[in-house]
């Protein structure tokens, strides 16, 4: 897949470059859940009916963090993991449109005639609750109008799992209520963040459970503080492993960013430095305050047996 940077109005060299038939799905596509994926399939099943390329168009910031609206706190699916994704399922192309204030006037009129069209889609994709252009006055009538004999659209119908809409918001709510179950049924996979290890405080190899302490490499949504049971995957190899998401009361005081600790079973390498990828699977318990490191210790024991039983 070739990643292509969009920033409006394009250049009269990149449409020259990359302005082809195409088929194209369009959309903000965070968390590529369920339903973002069933878009994406329906693009990649026309591409290969009218034997053209496959691409994906998509903005980046998202447009809430932009314009300091709505619910955003971070991304289900950073940048970077959103490419792998797409990688994946098969697209030829994603083009990445730069989204800042400026754009965020463009019409939808403009959005077509100066974007789309130019681009030569041949087939725009997107969900039923597609909305685009300057306060989002545009849909899928609205591309069908503008886009006339050009290009056609395909709509994809709202993707249901026991009469509920997948959603992205929904996805985030169940995070952070610690409802993983849900999160992952809705995403086709475990929720992932992905970060360095650093140096932390080293107190886990004084108390017998001695912890990766992960910088995380984007803004990711980040789910209700607990303890966790995750696999993380360390240069080639999946390792099972606990995790604990929080402030650590135990020991601090009026902390506010949580820290990502991992404790790997079975685990013993210097990694300080390098990138490791963790998998949510359980919510084991909520974080919480010990009156003694004893008591912690033997807490920690318990939640190691827990995750190994969860994770089998």
């Amino acid at each position: 897949m070739i990643t292509v940077s969009l920033s409006y109005p394009l250049s009269d060299e990149l449409l020259q470059q990359w302005g082809r038939p195409q088929v194209t799905a369009i959309g903000q596509f965070d968390g590529l859940h369920l339903g973002h994926a069933s878009v994406i399939r329906k693009a990649v099943a026309l591409a290969r009916e009218q034997k053209v390329p496959v691409s994906v168009m998509t903005f980046h910031p998202h447009p809430k963090e932009v314009m300091k609206k709505g619910d955003y706190e971070g991304y289900l699916t950073p940048l970077a993991d959103k490419q792998t994704i797409l990688a994946d399922m098969g697209v030829d192309v994603l083009y990445i449109l730069s989204f800042n204030e400026q754009f965020s006037k463009v019409s939808p009129e403009d959005f077509i005639t100066d974007v789309l069209l130019p681009l030569q889609i041949r087939t725009a994709v997107v969900g039923f609750d597609f909305r685009f252009g300057h306060r989002g006055a545009g849909h899928e009538n609205t591309l069908r109008k503008l886009g006339g004999d050009l290009m056609s659209v395909y709509t994809v119908p709202p993707f249901e799992l026991d009469g509920d809409k997948v959603s992205s918001s929904g996805i985030r709510r169940a995070l952070q209520t610690g409802d993983l179950a849900h999160a992952s049924r809705w995403l086709g996979r475990p929720y992932r963040i992905q970060g360095t290890v650093m140096d932390g405080e080293k107190r886990g190899r004084t108390i017998g459970f001695p912890t990766a302490n992960l910088k995380l490499d984007d803004s990711y949504v980040i789910p209700v503080k607990g303890v966790y049971a995750v696999r993380a995957l360390v240069g080639d190899h999946w390792i099972n492993g606990v995790m604990n998401v929080g402030v650590k009361p135990t020991f601090h005081e009026g902390v506010l960013n949580p820290s990502f600790e991992v404790h790997l079973f079975d685990f013993n390498q210097q990694i300080y430095g390098e990138s490791v990828l963790v998998e949510l699977h359980h919510y084991i318990r909520p974080e919480r305050k010990f009156s003694s490191v004893d008591e912690l210790i033997n807490q920690i024991g318990n939640d190691a047996q827990t995750a190994k039983k969860l994770l089998g």
